[in-house]
């Protein structure tokens, strides 16, 4: 049997193992779903040591592999990030169940009675890059709402996604559900990735988390319906009426706090009526702490600005540096941002509620923001204790994809001997 085939095989069984646990998890009780996350959580701290070895085995690959400062800070785990792991699992745990939940209820001139209610999706597959806190929370965040999932996680995070998976199935082991609900795809083979994409039979939706490369490639090639999370060319306008300290506080979180997250401010658009004022101190401040800075032409600002170019509208750095330009008007920053962003985060800085009613009014991003750092673009920031990604499609899910998102929807319908004229 060839490598191609072995993979085949491999993805086939798995598929098969996760439609059959799906069937289980979708009655399971919540008290039962939230044992198992419980008991998750617990074996997360509880091995944390080992996790920290193997994330210790992943960061050497990175750095082998040349991987950027920015994509090794998403890589690496410390003990605080392993508490922001446990956190969340025992956040979602501590979540109304979504499954069964009714979402509508009436009654027809009929004498029917008809309720739309929550249901799972059924099996998801799950595609990320670098992140291993993904396996946790999408582990935890499919299996709240019912479904089984399938892991493939990056190359770069292998060992780390593997001890932290073991702790999902310590879990499941614990409540005394199936371990195959959460399933990791063992093998760094992109093949297996390929196989996923098509695996229409077991399969009902795929995740893709990560680059624009990843993405492009799920969307493009997959038969299996794509929930797309999408890159985060994330803008920030500093409008005529922004306050100055709220400007400063604003863009030097969203920019610095972690330059490596989706949420993370790439373009900067300056009121021209405030750029030699705000803006300057503003684009001083990002300067001073570390950020390079893009600036068109003209541009008031500190001397070691770069003149920026027509590949840095519309670009996501996910590292320390930042485009930024001025506009004449509103108007004018929301025709920028409609024609640069990738619909996933922007944010108005404003005291005119009436320009953050039109900013919100006339952009369809999946999250807009007025005065607040779009480091908050998180579902665990959401109040969803965790989130798979952040979706940028117009389909489903949209914003950040919780365990309620997770789920479609059936109709009960009952009758009492009624029939139909």
């Amino acid at each position: 049997m060839t490598d191609a085939q072995n993979i085949s095989a491999l993805m086939a069984d798995i598929g098969i193992r996760a439609k059959r646990a799906s069937a289980q998890l979708a009655t399971a009780s919540a008290a039962c779903k939230e044992t198992a996350l419980m008991a998750a959580a617990d074996a997360v701290w509880e091995n944390r040591a080992e996790i920290m070895a193997e994330n210790a085995k992943d960061l050497e690959f990175g750095r082998n592999k040349g991987l950027s400062p920015a994509m090794m800070d998403r890589l690496a785990l410390d003990e605080e990030r392993i508490g922001g792991i446990v956190a969340g699992l025992r956040a979602v745990a501590g979540q109304n169940d979504p499954v069964g939940e009714v979402l509508a209820d009436w009654t027809q001139p009929t004498g029917l009675h008809i309720q739309r209610v929550r249901t799972p999706l059924g099996v998801i597959g799950v595609i990320y890059e670098s992140r291993p806190n993904v396996t946790a929370d999408a582990g935890a965040l499919c299996l709240k709402s019912g479904n089984a999932v399938i892991l493939r996680g990056g190359s770069e995070s292998f060992h780390s996604s593997q001890a932290i998976h073991r702790c999902l199935v310590e879990g499941l082991r614990a409540a005394g559900l199936p371990e195959d609900a959460v399933q990791l795809v063992p093998t760094r083979d992109r093949a297996a990735v390929q196989c996923m994409l098509t695996m229409t039979e077991s399969i009902d939706v795929i995740v893709p988390r990560g680059g624009k490369g990843l993405v492009g490639l799920v969307q493009r090639e997959a038969r299996v319906p794509v929930f797309a999370h999408l890159e985060g060319i994330v803008h920030i306008f500093l409008d005529k009426d922004a306050d100055p300290q709220k400007a400063l506080d604003i863009v030097l979180n969203a920019k610095t706090r972690r330059t490596g997250i989706c949420g993370a401010a790439e373009c900067l658009l300056i009121h021209r009526d405030i750029a030699a004022t705000i803006g300057v101190d503003v684009l001083s401040a990002l300067a001073a702490a570390g950020v390079e800075i893009r600036a068109e032409a003209g541009l008031p600002g500190p001397d070691d600005m770069v003149t920026a170019t027509e590949a840095d509208w519309g670009c996501e750095y996910l590292d320390s540096i930042i485009a930024a330009r001025q506009v004449d008007s509103l108007d004018d920053a929301i025709a920028h941002i409609r024609e640069h962003h990738s619909q996933h985060t922007d944010c108005i800085i404003t005291e005119d509620d009436s320009a953050a009613a039109a900013f919100f009014s006339n952009l369809d991003s999946a999250i807009l923001m007025h005065n607040a750092s779009t480091q908050f673009a998180d579902g665990g920031e959401f109040g969803m204790g965790a989130e798979i990604g952040i979706a940028t499609g117009k389909m489903h899910a949209r914003g950040p994809v919780g365990a309620a998102q997770l789920t479609s929807f059936k109709y009960l319908v009952r009758g009492n001997g009624t029939v139909r004229s």
